[in-house]
């Protein structure tokens, strides 16, 4: 006699077999974002360590020292300046396609201070971290912080470096607190863009929440927050979210402008010459 049940005991084992199958294939998606997270988040430029960046008399190129790496980063000098801005950039290319408007910041008589992340442009080594990134950061503000002791200290910091930014802001000291923050593009937090942007992916994996919302609250004095109204990458809301979160900060919401696109608008440029004249 037929055996009945065996057709639907295969058909009810090929559905579990698919769904191990859809399983085991969401398990290696996720050991891959685990583990390649650094490979989705940066995405630097490499340049020869020969690659001269120095374009300028005024711009001189430093190596700083920081745990197991080397930093690259250039400074604009200028005679007597009323400070600096300390420049942490996004999180592609490298300082050739960063420090590009250095005649901005001469007429406004400030210096200006950027530097390459870890594997950026001639940096050496590899970012592991957001605890190496935070590092790395506190070490190249200590390089430059004594030679503008009473002088206007302003830390600005575009996407990726918004958050950065915001946390040096809270970390330093009374005696070296920033006169101006500005967070240019910047999300609520990795976490929250990456919900938006990827809900599948579980919060608990990711190894670079770089919460903003947590410290923008506690960043001292002055606070800007400049974001384009057609920003596609990091929508405008999260500047936002963080102004509800500092009721002392200042939103500039810049019309028509993207995400890279921003350089390219004077209310950009003028709003960020119009905080720096008025420190």
């Amino acid at each position: 006699m037929a055996d009945r049940s065996r057709p639907g005991m295969t058909a009810g084992g090929a559905v579990l077999g698919a769904l191990a199958l859809v399983m085991a294939l969401y398990g290696v998606v996720l050991a891959g974002l685990w583990w390649g997270q650094e490979k989705l988040l940066f995405m630097p430029d490499r340049l020869a360590q020969d690659h001269g960046l120095a374009k300028a008399d005024d711009i001189h190129e430093l190596r700083i020292p920081v745990a197991g790496a080397e930093l690259s980063a250039l400074h604009l000098r200028l005679p007597d300046p009323r400070g600096v801005v300390f420049f942490l950039h996004g999180n592609a290319g490298s300082l050739e396609s960063w420090f590009v408007n250095p005649d901005y910041y001469r007429r406004l008589n400030y210096d200006l201070f950027m530097i390459d992340y870890r594997g950026y442009g001639k940096s050496r080594g590899a970012i592991r971290s957001e605890a190496q990134l935070h590092a790395d950061v506190r070490a190249a503000w200590d390089s430059i912080a004594a030679r503008y002791a009473g002088r206007k200290r302003v830390l600005y910091g575009r996407s990726l470096g918004s958050g950065l930014a915001a946390r040096l802001a809270v970390d330093l000291p009374a005696a070296q607190a920033p006169d101006l923050t500005v967070l240019v593009s910047p999300y609520r937090s990795i976490a929250a863009l990456t919900a938006q942007l990827y809900p599948w992916v579980p919060q608990a994996l990711l190894r670079y929440p770089m919460r903003t919302d947590a410290w923008v609250g506690r960043i001292p004095n002055r606070l800007l927050l400049i974001h384009g109204e057609h920003d596609a990458l990091i929508a405008p809301q999260h500047s936002q979210a963080l102004k509800a979160l500092a009721p002392q900060a200042e939103l500039l919401l810049v019309p028509g402008a993207g995400h890279n696109d921003l350089q390219q608008f004077p209310v950009y440029l003028d709003g960020l010459a119009r905080a720096l004249t008025q420190l």
